[in-house]
């Protein structure tokens, strides 16, 4: 026999009914209602990472601040996360991402910032950005940005490793 849940949480908690509503939603958004009894453990890194936006947004949030979420997966990973934050994005819901896969960053958000060493290296829409000189030093290092241009530039002292870059979506 199914228990029935009970009426409150606690004060201000959703309802177990409502919450249990909340979670299939959030699940449903993320992909993940076909293992919403799955243990964590269990689920891959996409689905992990799936978890945790699924988690974030059943608090239903205004601002939803993303911090790396995009590494260790492959390519079509890549675009399934970015498919879902797009659908995040397009009901509302403002969207900060700070990355290190710019192939993420580039498709999915309308302003991007560069930092290196805590000075902003370039701010603006996700081509001009990447178009910029010294974001391309930065993120893709001398040799690279040499084999781009045909113009080598300053090298960085602390490495592509030790810069961030942001979007801003929404």
């Amino acid at each position: 026999a199914a228990r029935s849940p009970p009426a409150d949480r606690g004060r201000g908690g959703l309802r177990r009914h409502a919450s249990y509503t909340v979670a299939a939603e959030v699940l449903e958004r993320t992909g993940l209602a076909q293992q919403a009894n799955h243990p964590a453990e269990r689920l891959g890194l996409l689905q992990r990472k799936r978890l945790e936006l699924a988690r974030a947004l059943a608090t239903r949030p205004r601002l939803l601040l993303l911090d790396e979420v995009a590494g260790g997966l492959t390519d079509p990973e890549v675009e399934q996360l970015v498919t879902i934050v797009t659908g995040i994005r397009a009901e509302g819901v403002a969207v900060l991402w700070i990355e290190h896969v710019m192939r993420a960053l580039t498709v999915a958000v309308e302003r991007m910032i560069c930092l290196a060493g805590g000075s902003f290296v370039g701010d603006g829409r996700p081509a001009e950005v990447l178009a910029n000189p010294a974001v391309r030093e930065v993120f893709l290092g001398t040799e690279v940005t040499t084999s781009l241009t045909g113009q080598a530039g300053q090298a960085s002292p602390s490495g592509p490793a030790a810069h961030e870059a942001g979007g801003e979506v929404g």
